[in-house]
């Protein structure tokens, strides 16, 4: 694991300045505290910062090939690199180390940019291949590792992180406002645009190629099959294999040279990943949990009882309202955007807690997007079913005129939103009201048509259009392509929240569930074996009964819940309402006055609940001070490691 970063320009003529990319190299020493490393040639020049975990004494990277005319910096865990080697030292190639990184390019030397073919785990890596004078970089199948790029007619820069692009003289922080609907309505931006103009993401499961003429090539080398489904089997076959495969997972994912430990929330996933891995090792395992003083909120008293089941060696870190605001800054600053969940905090802390006893960590991230875990799911297929004969019976200007008088009508926000939450409430005609309005979006297009000076024509996209790609792209069920959907948008958010927010721990995480073979067998378990009821995850309670307490499989799922609601009172409302309605916010130009005065009121007076969407406005204004202001009492200290951040208290003041 590390962070990776690199200049290449395209004319020869031109050296790559290695002050300019240790600049660059030194905004991501979060990523690797253990080493650094260069490489330097010419017009090219790759950099890394390690975090060492296999073949800690010789994993030096860069690394080259036996005749150095092939060069790789690399962020990743390749688990199955073991079985590689033996294939390739049978092939010829000769070793130096012991890392997976070497593996990946001697199977470049092999198979060209069909390597990632080979790989299976989590990576983002870039080649130099100084035969071709060749640029050749990879992202893996689900994007668990970050790749982010700049590039223009003089030039490629690339970083696992966002500022290490921002680091480079002459490249300004300037917002693409082009995606303030789609970030109003989901909190994070989907496919390769970044709130940053002219930077990019690469897409997971890509390759990009760029040669010294300039000419980028971005190519997609793996995809889920969204194909019709074969006949299905009985159950029994698809709990059985699906366990086969997740214990391989598990068991991989444990390889490593440091201490390793689980990140244990009580929840079925965590617990499931964490009951497999205490089958494989021979000590207890180290897991580690974190909660707060307002108990309806956490779930320490689960992964209690989950760690007391397994008998592992159990840390706990409660986090306090006043330690989540002075955080806040300096987790946006590691994240580069708009933090989208206020989970991603006490993900922070738990990993700050972990990195006192491990290095390595796994996690039960994935299984919800990819075996329909989400209430949301089930209350979709339910929903449907029930507005296809709604619509029938009902004419379209009752039906708009029910849905009118739950949003104004004197209701309790609980009710209304629980109302809001049906086929009552929703337009079935329209997809992005009846799901993506439902469940996932802060603010609707109609309310952003309140909230935004701006309207939708001087947009370059709409909010739902990115999403809605990717929903209209498959031809299964509707439960398919809900899955298929949030594994291409809301997953790879969720995977960039843990990769950034451990990494500022100087910590890796593992997600066993995510391993590539495993997801492709769960798209083909059939919608009837997935869901029953509201409640999803039907094979993995299946395959958990024997490993974990029958309470803890069959629990309501909470979702990793704060308090930010609770927490959203009194002076904190009022702070931030001042940040938001007054000073630099307004003269931003983006939302009416008017507007947000309303939301206060609304939320003040309890006939909204609106904290999901002051979170978003607070979250887009703190990110703006920082990465646009370069507001100097939010920014960490430029001169040190990001590692010691600054926790000074952040001031929510105009």
């Amino acid at each position: 694991m590390c962070g990776i970063c690199g200049i290449f320009y395209f004319d020869r003529r031109r050296p790559a300045e290695r002050d300019t990319l240790a600049a660059m190299n030194q905004q991501i020493a979060h990523r690797g505290p253990d080493d650094e490393g260069f490489y330097l040639e010419g017009n090219v020049g790759l950099a890394m910062r390690r975090l060492s975990i296999i073949d800690v004494q010789s994993g030096h990277q860069p690394i080259s090939n036996e005749q150095e005319n092939v060069w790789i910096v690399y962020n990743g865990e390749i688990y199955n690199h073991q079985q590689l080697r033996r294939d390739l030292e049978d092939r010829g190639h000769r070793y130096r180390t012991h890392t997976d990184t070497e593996t990946i390019v001697h199977l470049y030397e092999e198979y060209g940019a069909d390597c990632v073919q080979h790989l299976r785990g989590m990576f983002a890596f870039v080649i130099w291949d100084r035969r071709s004078r060749k640029l050749f970089a990879a992202r893996d199948r689900l994007g668990i590792k970050p790749f982010y790029y700049r590039y223009d007619s003089e030039k490629f820069l690339f970083g696992s992180e966002i500022k290490t692009v921002l680091a480079y003289p002459g490249v300004e922080a300037q917002f693409n406002q082009s995606i303030l609907p789609e970030y109003l309505a989901f909190g994070y931006v989907v496919g390769e645009d970044t709130f940053f103009r002219e930077i990019q993401k690469l897409p997971p499961g890509h390759t990009l190629e760029l040669n010294e003429g300039g000419q980028l090539r971005v190519e997609q080398y793996w995809d889920l099959d969204i194909s019709l489904p074969e006949p299905p089997r009985p159950r029994s076959y698809y709990v059985q294999t699906y366990r086969e495969l997740l214990e391989e997972a598990v068991s991989s994912h444990l390889m490593s040279d440091v201490p390793l430990g689980v990140f244990l929330s009580g929840g079925l996933d965590s617990s499931a990943v964490a009951a497999l891995a205490q089958r494989s090792v021979q000590e207890p395992l180290q897991t580690f949990s974190v909660g707060y003083a307002e108990q309806s909120y956490s779930e320490l008293p689960f992964a209690r009882t989950v760690a007391n089941y397994l008998g592992s060696e159990h840390h706990e870190v409660t986090l306090t309202r006043e330690q989540f605001f002075q955080a806040l800054p300096k987790l946006i600053w590691h994240e580069d955007e708009p933090i989208v969940w206020p989970s991603s905090v006490s993900l922070y802390f738990v990993a700050q807690l972990a990195r006192q006893h491990v290095t390595v960590v796994l996690t039960g991230e994935g299984s919800d997007e990819t075996l329909a875990g989400y209430t949301r799911y089930a209350w979709t297929l339910w929903n449907s079913r029930i507005d296809s004969w709604y619509r029938r019976l009902t004419p379209g200007s009752l039906r708009a005129r029910m849905r009118r008088s739950i949003r104004f009508a004197s209701l309790n926000s609980s009710v209304r939103r629980r109302l809001e939450h049906t086929f009552l409430g929703r337009d079935g005609a329209s997809w992005e009201s009846f799901y993506f309005d439902n469940f996932y979006s802060a603010f609707s297009s109609d309310e952003q048509v309140q909230l935004r000076k701006l309207s939708y024509g001087q947009d370059s996209r709409g909010p739902y259009s990115a999403s809605m790609r990717f929903f209209e792209k498959s031809s299964q069920s509707l439960l398919k392509r809900l899955l298929y959907a949030d594994c291409k948008t809301y997953l790879v958010e969720l995977l960039m929240k843990q990769d950034n927010m451990s990494m500022a721990a100087s910590i890796e995480s593992r997600v066993p569930f995510l391993d590539h073979k495993l997801v492709e067998f769960a798209f083909r378990i059939p919608p009837q074996y997935s869901t029953r009821r509201l409640a999803g995850k039907r094979v993995l309670k299946d395959i958990a009964e024997d490993l974990l307490p029958h309470s803890i499989v069959h629990r309501r799922k909470m979702g990793f819940p704060t308090p930010w609601a609770g927490w959203l009172v009194g002076r904190q409302l009022e702070e931030i309402e001042q940040m938001l309605i007054g000073g630099r916010s307004l003269e931003r130009g983006w939302f009416e006055q008017e507007a947000l005065q309303r939301l206060f009121h609304e939320h003040r007076s309890g006939s909204r609940d609106n904290t999901t969407r002051i979170w978003r406005l607070l979250n887009l204004e703190l990110w703006s001070r920082i990465f646009l202001d370069r507001d100097p009492d939010l920014l960490p200290p430029t001169s040190a490691s990001s590692l010691v951040a600054s926790h000074k208290p952040a001031s929510l003041t105009p």
